[in-house]
C-alpha cells in the first residue's frame, strides 16, 4: 500500500512540475508519415518552439520520389524592436528568404526594413519610417 501511495505521490509531483511550466516555453511538434502502394508515400514534420520574446518553427516535407522542402522561420522582439526571418529551400537547391526588422524610434515614429531574396539569386529591398499608433 506504502509503495502504491509513494508511486501515485510521485507522479502527481511530476505533473504539477510539468504544468508548473509556461506552456510558451515549450518545444511542440510531430511527423507524419503516409506510405502507399507502389512506393508511394511521404513524410512531414513539424515543430515549434515559443520562448518569452521569440519564436523559431521548422517544416518540411518529403516524397518517396525525392521531391520536397524545408521551411523555417523565427521572429524575436522586445524593447521596442522586432526582427524575424522566412527560408523556404525544395530538395532541388531552390530557395527563397525575407528578412525583417522594425525598431521603435523615439519620435513616435518606427524604422523598418525588409528584404527578400528569390530563387534565382536576386534581391529586394524596402525600407522606411512610418508614424506608430497609440
Amino acid at each position: 500500500m506504502t509503495k502504491a501511495f509513494l508511486t501515485i505521490t510521485t507522479a502527481v509531483a511530476a505533473l504539477a512540475a510539468l504544468s508548473a511550466v509556461p506552456a510558451t516555453a515549450r518545444t511542440r511538434g510531430h511527423v507524419l508519415s503516409i506510405q502507399g502502394a507502389h512506393g508511394r508515400g511521404l513524410v512531414q514534420s513539424r515543430s515549434i518552439s515559443r520562448q518569452p520574446g521569440s519564436v523559431s518553427a521548422s517544416r518540411s516535407l518529403q516524397t518517396n520520389s525525392g521531391r520536397g522542402y524545408q521551411a523555417s522561420r523565427n521572429a524575436s522582439w522586445g524593447d521596442g524592436s522586432y526582427a524575424g526571418g522566412r527560408s523556404l529551400t525544395t530538395n532541388d537547391g531552390r530557395s527563397v528568404n525575407r528578412t525583417t526588422t522594425a525598431t521603435r524610434n523615439g519620435d513616435g515614429t518606427a524604422s523598418y526594413g525588409t528584404t527578400v531574396t528569390g530563387p534565382n539569386g536576386n534581391s529586394r529591398s524596402a525600407s522606411g519610417t512610418v508614424p506608430v499608433r497609440h
